[in-house]
């Protein structure tokens, strides 16, 4: 039992780190300041909600993507990889300046939900973890992480303001920076992973 609360956690950590959370609080700031507390809302959830389908549907469509254009697994996981990298540099790079849009009827879908939260990178490793995982515990584990971190998602959102208070742009930026630190290193472990069984497949 303690085994499968650690894999939540750890799995849950790992899928908020790659929603790149400093670069939408940013983008929800600037694209909502003129918003009253109900479009926040409205727009906090429809985001949260698009991240958790569409992350849902893409765990449990890995295979089929895999049977369908003929790659490997660990083919994706280094490709996947070599976007996390991408993603991490970006994000060391970060800044609320380069996070600002314009105002718009709805940005939850555009660029909040995508490509903020689910960008290639995302979509990646969550198809490689989709078609990792083997077993029903596995599966439930790994759903109700994707859950917690849409849920922490729609959180974060839903204060952003008070956040922003407290954090200020530094401390965003800050948070940012390490939030690229933490998805370089699951970019290294996912192109490892991937190097090593091609270097050496199970016969």
């Amino acid at each position: 039992m303690v085994d499968y609360f650690i894999e939540f956690l750890v799995t849950t950590v790992k899928l908020l780190a790659l929603m790149t959370p400093p670069a939408v609080l940013s983008a929800f700031l600037s694209g909502t300041k003129n918003y009253d507390e109900a479009q926040k809302r409205k727009t906090a959830i429809k985001t949260s909600s698009v991240v958790f389908i569409m992350g849902f549907v893409l765990f449990f469509i890995g295979n089929t993507l895999f049977s369908v254009f003929g790659f490997t697994l660990d083919a994706f996981r280094i490709g996947a990889g070599a976007l996390l990298f991408l993603s991490a540099v970006s994000l060391m790079n970060d800044s609320p300046e380069k996070n600002r849009i314009q105002e718009d009827d709805d940005i939850s879908v555009v660029p909040l939900a995508v490509p903020l939260c689910m960008g290639p990178a995302s979509i990646g490793t969550i198809i490689v973890m989709g078609t990792s995982s083997i077993g029903l515990a596995a599966n439930i584990i790994c759903t109700l992480a994707l859950f917690v971190a849409s849920l922490v998602i729609y959180l974060m959102l839903l204060t952003a303001k008070s956040i922003a208070n407290v954090l200020k742009r530094s401390g965003i930026a800050i948070l940012s920076k390490l939030t690229g630190l933490i998805v370089s290193a699951i970019a290294a472990q996912v192109i490892f992973t991937g190097v090593a069984a091609f270097l050496h497949p199970v016969c």
